[in-house]
């Protein structure tokens, strides 16, 4: 790997690493609300029911459900397209905008410009090191320079950070404060409840009190089932005492009839507006603007009610469903962020032999980096711990690539100086005419120049260049030189191939005096001199292949001739005595265990031979020609040995 291919890898690293510690660990995700008008809550509503003038026999309205709360939170959804910003100092404008402005603050917004300002800031910090390693930079020395507007993009969102928490424990004072005036309200009817014959005077007191309770915004989520429960009690009970007109209360019924169908009908709509989230809010206002109503005609109560919660039910399951297809694309999310996990914990794991290995893991790593970052969120409470688990594979990995890299930077620079070494060892021999000794030690230097491990691939081609050069020069000088020996070894190899084919027409006659002529032929092969060094093993094994031919042809007919002769003298040798032929028996038995101790003798040295060389090769050949002619002579004498016993019966 050269010096630019490294730089470009190890800058791949930094940026990868230094997002992973600077920037926020994952983008911010949508939430599902945590409090939502359910079917099963809607299910436990009964409408809110309120008059506004004395009459007789008026039911008390229902209880208000406990699953409507005062606040919801919902995900963050952008309902209006977000402003495209292409220069930071759009970024810290705006948020100095927010910071020293008295606009509410958007939680979405400044999320959504923290985005957007550290994706710049990487931009510009990648660019930087790409212009610094394209003008030569050495990749090593490069240093990442601070940035003031990081800076002062923090210093503004610090004021962001204690603007909301000044708000925050302002809205929370301000709820208590509410709390603690409609628990008065509440205080202020039970006491009205008390005097049943004052109740038709303190009526305007009475609407007056439900009007401030409306005006009361926010007060704490946990206490506000409870509050709505006591005040829609006492109000009860407080129109258990009314005694309205019939006219003035069908009056009310009437007016507020035509309000809950105008609610019913807006609901209704929603469920044809596309955007979910704001489906769910509006929904919310509805639910709002209805419990404020008071109550209808009793026969219509129930029907009116059922209305507005069965379009109440749709937009809930449509706002459910989109919610359930997140968290089941966030599962979805989390296992194959889990599977690249793994792949990188692999591919971590695999042994580095060399910078080939080690260039090929890192490409394998960064393909598995380019496929996560097309992958979407993981649920939220697994989003940062698998991003860290991802973050940290990525990271032993290329630290250890470093280490590794930077080890190898003094290996190439010894290796270099051991080059440099032989080179001028090589320079010192090139002009010598002194051929077999110059080329040896050129060979030996050629070997060990081998075993010199690798230095950088432009350094090394240069070295290599000079080294061969020098060899070359002394081996142009003595191929040149020797040029008229080589006409003669071309000479000698015609001649040996002239024997070979002679032998091979031998191989053909039949009849006697074939041994003679072999051995004449063999006599005058031996008798030429070298041959060219490329040609010497073809023509060595062409030679052997038809003269083994050859002997094994004429060892056989000649055993047989000889066993023959053998059997034919028997009769001559029981002639000279009684004992004449155990004597020539004893003689062959010696004969046939001397054989065979030879025999092993070829054979125990054949195994300590190395035939890793042509050399060797050579020596194991002819010494299995010696050991396979000695087995033909034990097969002989075996024979006659057999002849004798056969003789004696």
């Amino acid at each position: 790997m050269d010096s630019q291919d490294k730089a470009l890898e190890m800058g791949t690293n930094e940026v990868i690493n230094e997002e992973v510690s600077t920037q926020p660990a994952e983008e911010p995700q949508a939430e599902e609300t945590s409090q939502v008008v359910t079917e099963q809550a809607i299910e436990a509503e009964a409408p809110t029911e309120e008059v506004e003038a004395p009459a007789e026999n008026v039911e008390a309205p229902a209880e208000e459900p406990e699953a409507l709360v005062e606040e919801v939170e919902t995900p963050v959804e952008e309902e209006q397209p977000q402003k495209v910003y292409t220069t930071k100092k759009e970024v810290i404008d705006r948020i100095k905008d927010i910071a020293h402005g008295d606009e509410p603050l958007q939680k979405e917004e400044v999320d959504y410009l923290k985005t957007v300002f550290y994706k710049l800031h990487f931009a510009e910090r990648e660019a930087n090191l790409k212009a610094y390693l394209d003008a030569g930079g050495d990749p090593e020395a490069y240093q990442i320079t601070p940035d003031e507007d990081e800076e002062v993009f923090k210093a503004e969102m610090g004021i962001i950070k204690e603007k909301r928490a000044k708000l925050f424990k302002e809205q929370e004072a301000e709820k208590q404060e509410n709390l603690e005036k409609k628990l008065a309200i509440i205080e202020k009817i039970k006491a009205m409840i008390t005097s049943p014959e004052e109740a038709n005077k303190s009526y305007q007191e009475f609407k007056a009190l439900q009007t401030e309770w409306r005006e009361i915004k926010n007060v704490p989520a946990e206490k506000a089932s409870e509050l709505w429960r006591n005040y829609q009690l006492y109000v009860e009970q407080f129109y258990d005492l009314l005694k309205l007109n019939n006219e003035a209360r069908e009056y009310d019924f009437k007016k507020n009839l035509e309000l809950k169908t105008k609610l019913c009908e807006a609901a209704e709509r929603l469920a044809d507006e596309p955007d979910v989230i704001s489906a769910f809010h509006q929904l919310q206002k509805l639910h709002a603007e209805y419990r404020e109503i008071g109550p209808v005609n009793k026969d219509l109560r129930e029907e009116i009610w059922n209305r507005f919660k069965a379009a109440s039910t749709i937009i809930n399951k449509r706002h459910q469903q989109h919610f359930e297809g997140i968290r089941a694309k966030e599962e979805d999310n989390l296992a194959r962020k889990t599977a690249l996990c793994e792949k990188v914990e692999a591919i971590a794991a695999e042994e580095n032999k060399g910078s080939s290995d080690w260039e090929k893991h890192t490409k394998e790593i960064i393909d598995v980096q380019t496929e996560w970052k097309t992958i979407g969120f993981a649920p939220q409470k697994m989003n940062v711990k698998i991003f860290e688990r991802f973050r940290a594979a990525c990271d032993d990995f290329f630290g250890r690539k470093a280490q590794y890299f930077k080890g190898l930077k003094d290996t190439f620079k010894e290796n270099a100086e051991k080059k440099r070494a032989l080179i001028e060892k090589a320079k010192a021999l090139q002009d010598s005419t002194d051929w077999k000794s110059t080329s040896d030690k050129l060979i030996a230097l050629q070997k060990e120049w081998k075993t010199i491990g690798m230095v950088p691939k432009k350094l090394g081609d240069q070295l290599w260049e000079e080294f061969l050069g020098a060899c070359n020069k002394f081996f142009e000088a003595r191929n040149a030189a020797g040029a008229g020996q080589r006409g003669e070894e071309h000479t000698n190899l015609d001649k040996k191939r002239e024997v070979i084919e002679k032998l091979k027409a031998v191989a053909e006659e039949a009849g006697e005096g074939i041994q003679e002529k072999v051995q004449q032929l063999v006599e005058e092969y031996q008798s030429i001199g070298h041959v060219p060094y490329k040609e010497k093993d073809k023509i060595y094994e062409e030679y052997h292949a038809i003269l083994d031919k050859l002997y094994k042809e004429l060892n056989i007919s000649v055993a047989k001739k000889r066993l023959t002769n053998f059997k034919q003298n028997l009769k001559q040798v029981a002639e000279r005595g009684e004992n004449a032929l155990d004597n020539e028996r004893a003689r062959l038995f010696r004969q046939y265990e001397a054989i065979k101790q030879e025999v092993q003798t070829y054979e125990n040295n054949l195994g300590f031979l190395n035939a890793s060389s042509k050399k060797g090769n050579s020596l194991i050949d002819e010494m299995n020609r010696k050991v396979q002619k000695l087995k033909d002579e034990m097969n002989l004498v075996r024979e006659k040995i057999k002849a004798i016993d056969a003789e004696n019966k």
